[in-house]
């Protein structure tokens, strides 16, 4: 086959639709986009030479370049995160520089730029839809955070950081990867796996055959336990050997941060280099470059409220520790000296006493067919809207994704979402994210409008099935999977029709976690829990006892989790306001000293969490990590409005629905989040809530 018939036939040339995964593999990546980019910087040129300050004649056919451009690098991505390989990688790291360059040169163009000046100050603009205006205010926003201002020399700068900082977080993203790969812990006495629950002993021995121990055995093993989360979690709360807890929690707390994979340099280059970036925008630091296009108005409103959740939870976090140390002391000398790699250990015990259920024990009562269950009548009963499998009409990467329609009311398609469930060590990253596949818009052709449909892709990392049975999922896992379809509601219920601000696209970056973590709320409402939880085996509803100890348990420690991520949200804070690279200190030590007011046990001196922070060194949450709390200040404050119109009133509960899928769901990002919260609350967002759910106002009233 030449040449030219490869590229002809590149299937991540389509550009639009549904990706045929099958058919994409990593050789097809590198001439794709070298073709792509080629035809996108001559359709730059005509733009830029012919553009319009009118919507027809700069945004639209700005959002058809720009759109070919996101579907082909959106699938790559796509598949970096969920089917990694060394061939993916090696394709990645030769066309992400072109892209990236690509993206400066238009974020950097000074005819679209003008033209969208233009726009805004022409008679036509009080003719725009909101939705309009804000898509051109942020354009031109982005554009001077893009350098359309600079000139020359400073121009050439700022490109060469984008650039290096994009390879950078790729290069952090790698090496975390590798690090948990490269550690495991194989165990092959019985002694050794003294107090893990099945779930856990199943799984470590399918990981065991899949390294090549065939043999292996739940029975017999031997068992191999890795730094994966549904590994290293279950073992850290089960294990009875302190040593090896000891030993797994400092590979954990030690990954990425020496040898080959070493993040440290990496990170202190990409401080200095935003750093840097910040200074040629004309900002003091890169939290202010940060901020300049969040929901937060400056960092002062930000640090206020870290520090008064930091008052409200530190006393709870000291008492969190007293009592687990007392607790652990009753059982004998030894205990009377808590570690680190004791903590949640004993926290798993000490809960087990105080509530008398453990994690384990739940997980039969929720197979992940049911959660779904409960999930999609929790979506109708409070949006009106019907989830029906839709397997096979659409082209996966790995035969264990699902595919699923949304429809509304009248039973029209409105939305479609991909789900891929488990856990992948080998070539899909940890953790749980949602990502747009398919952007809703209004697509008019030959004169005919339709309207495009969304869709999203909805990843997790629970348990998968494992001998015979269904995948059997932790609350905390069900709790996840309600957060991320959270994310996907707000991106598959919009109505917005401009692709410029549907779903997440153009909501503030601080505002993106309140639908989803709005979700985790209903994970504890009597009707959803009971609807989704039954045992696998006999179909037996979950025992009364077992909510009423959710409930308790629920904010069991809340404190010392406030505080947690109280402390990862000032180091990410304080690296990107007030440290500058070839100070005294070094991040270590900044995070060290943040340490001092936010942690009650001291992180030990060995401990570099930040060489495996990659929400902030390779996701989007630099400066400003303290999204997470600031959303759920508005997520707790939006659900109680359910609360307040009565949780036990149907009627209340579809009408409060209705007004939260019009308003947060539905206006994406075409008003400010301010304003979208205004309309559905009634008023403006109040941290009341969020304390009182998490059982710590006393503790603020004091």
């Amino acid at each position: 086959m030449s040449a030219s018939t490869i590229i002809s036939h590149n299937p991540l040339l389509q550009g639009n639709g549904l990706p045929p995964f099958a058919e994409i593999k990593p050789e097809r990546v590198v001439p794709a986009f070298n073709q792509l980019l080629a035809e996108l910087d001559q359709h730059l040129a005509t733009l830029e030479a012919n553009v319009q300050p009118t919507w027809s004649g700069l945004v639209e056919p700005l959002e058809k370049l720009t759109e070919r451009l996101t579907w082909s690098w959106g699938v790559v991505n796509h598949l970096m995160g969920v089917k990694n390989s060394p061939e993916l990688r090696e394709a990645h790291e030769i066309v992400q520089p072109l892209v990236v360059q690509f993206i400066n040169k238009l974020g950097q163009s000074q005819p679209i730029y003008n033209a969208f000046k233009a726009l805004r100050s022409s008679d036509s603009w009080a003719t725009l839809e909101l939705a309009q205006q804000r898509i051109v205010e942020a354009a031109i926003r982005d554009a001077e955070l893009s350098g359309v201002g600079l000139q020359g020399e400073a121009r050439e700068r700022f490109n060469a950081i984008q650039m290096e900082l994009a390879e950078l977080s790729t290069k952090f993203s790698n090496h975390v990867l590798d690090a948990t790969k490269a550690f495991s812990l194989t165990l092959t006495t019985k002694a050794e796996i003294d107090g893990l629950p099945p779930s856990l002993v199943s799984l470590a021995a399918q990981v065991a055959r899949a390294a090549g121990e065939e043999k292996a055995t739940p029975e017999n093993g031997p068992w191999r336990i890795t730094l994966d989360f549904p590994s290293f979690g279950p073992f850290m709360q089960h294990s009875t050997r302190r040593d090896l807890r000891e030993k797994l929690y400092k590979a954990h707390i030690t990954r990425a941060s020496n040898g080959d994979l070493d993040n440290n340099p990496l990170i202190v280059r990409i401080l200095e280099l935003r750093q840097e970036l910040a200074d040629l925008l004309g900002f003091k630091s890169f939290a202010q470059l940060s901020l300049a296009s969040k929901m937060a108005p400056n960092v002062e409103a930000v640090e206020a409220l870290l520090e008064e959740l930091r008052q409200a939870s530190y006393d709870a976090a000291v008492k969190d520790l007293k009592e687990l140390q007392a607790f652990a002391a009753s059982y004998g000398e030894e205990y009377q000296d808590l570690k680190h790699w004791d903590i949640s250990f004993w926290a798993e015990r000490q809960r087990e006493a105080k509530f008398a259920f453990t994690a384990e024990e739940l997980r039969p009562y929720f197979p992940l067919p049911q959660v779904l269950d409960g999930l999609f009548g929790l979506v109708k009963r409070l949006f009106g809207v019907t989830v029906t499998p839709a397997d096979g009409q659409a082209p996966v990467w790995h035969e264990d994704v699902r595919y699923f329609q949304i429809a509304d009311e009248n039973g029209s398609p409105i939305a479609y979402f991909y789900l891929d469930p488990y856990s992948r060590p080998a070539e899909k990253r940890g953790g749980a994210w949602m990502d747009v596949c398919i952007n809703r818009a209004k697509i008019t052709e030959n004169g005919a409008s339709s309207v495009r449909l969304p869709v999203t892709y909805l990843i997790c990392n629970q348990t998968p099935p494992v001998d015979g049975k269904p995948s059997l999922m932790t609350f905390y896992e069900v709790e996840t999977l309600f957060h991320e379809f959270g994310h996907g509601l707000q991106h598959m219920l919009t109505k917005v029709d401009y692709v410029g601000a549907a779903g997440i696209n153009n909501v503030e970056w601080d505002a993106v976690e309140l639908p989803s973590q709005f979700m985790e709320n209903w994970c504890y409402e009597r009707p959803t829990l009971f609807g989704m939880a039954k045992h696998y085996e006999t179909g037996e509803a979950l025992p009364e006892h077992y909510y009423q100890k959710l409930l308790a348990a629920r904010n069991y420690m809340t404190g010392t989790a406030t505080l947690r991520q109280i402390h990862f949200s000032s180091i990410d804070l304080e690296l990107h306001y007030r440290y500058r690279s070839g100070s005294n200190e070094t991040p270590a030590d900044v995070r060290q000293r943040i340490a001092k007011t936010t942690t009650i046990l001291p992180p030990l001196p060995e401990d570099s969490m930040l060489c495996a922070f990659g929400h902030i060194f390779e996701g989007g949450y630099a400066a400003g990590y303290y999204s997470y709390k600031w959303a759920e200040v508005l997520s707790a404050d939006a659900f109680a409005a359910f609360e307040e119109a009565g949780l036990e009133d149907e009627e209340a509960v579809k009408a409060t629905g209705v007004r939260y899928r019009d308003t947060v769901l539905a206006l994406g990002g075409s008003k400010h989040p301010m304003e979208v919260f205004k309309t559905f609350r009634g008023r403006e967002p109040s941290t009341i809530a969020l304390l009182r759910h998490n059982g710590l106002v006393s503790a603020a009233a004091n």
